[in-house]
């Protein structure tokens, strides 16, 4: 089946998670007037017995389009947010959720600069830079517990960037 990749927006992605992005965002000056804060940009969570909030930097290789989408994963216990660190469009995939299986997938391409913060349990593709190289912040659940879960589509779906 073919997805086409649509552009990413808060409305669109808001039952996913968060689009973390300036564009619209509470912000107020800081540090004498020198700083703006762009504020509670994504809800981070870390459910479980020893949770914490884990800070890492991401280095994703490539991919080929169309992507043959094969596997999607969930994070039951924590969310998890990338940053992109360089102005780069990346492809964000993700399915709803039905009776505990992946749904249909959603694609987006983020414009430079936007990242996103799945919610807990949400589907998702893996990281999927496009054209080079790219580095992301990622802010995610560290501890005990099993916080991974992985599905594996039968048919890989085509996904496809806009033209």
């Amino acid at each position: 089946m073919k997805i086409n990749a649509a552009p990413l927006t808060r409305e669109a992605f808001a039952p996913f998670g968060d689009v973390i992005d300036t564009e619209g965002a509470q912000s107020f000056l800081i540090n004498n007037g020198m700083t703006r804060r762009f504020h509670d940009l994504a809800k981070v969570e870390a459910k479980g017995e020893g949770a914490r909030v884990l800070i890492s930097i991401f280095r994703g290789q490539p991919y080929e389009f169309p992507l043959a989408l094969r596997m999607v994963e969930r994070h039951p216990l924590g969310s998890q947010a990338f940053v992109p660190l360089s102005p780069q469009p990346f492809l964000v995939i993700v399915c709803p959720d039905e009776a505990g299986r992946p749904g249909t997938p959603l694609a987006f391409l983020t414009r430079p600069g936007q990242g996103v913060n799945y919610a807990p349990g949400t589907w998702h593709g893996v990281l999927t830079p496009i054209r080079r190289e790219q580095e992301f912040l990622v802010v995610d659940r560290g501890g005990e517990g099993n916080n991974l879960e992985e599905f594996f589509f039968s048919d890989p779906y085509q996904i496809h960037l806009p033209e």
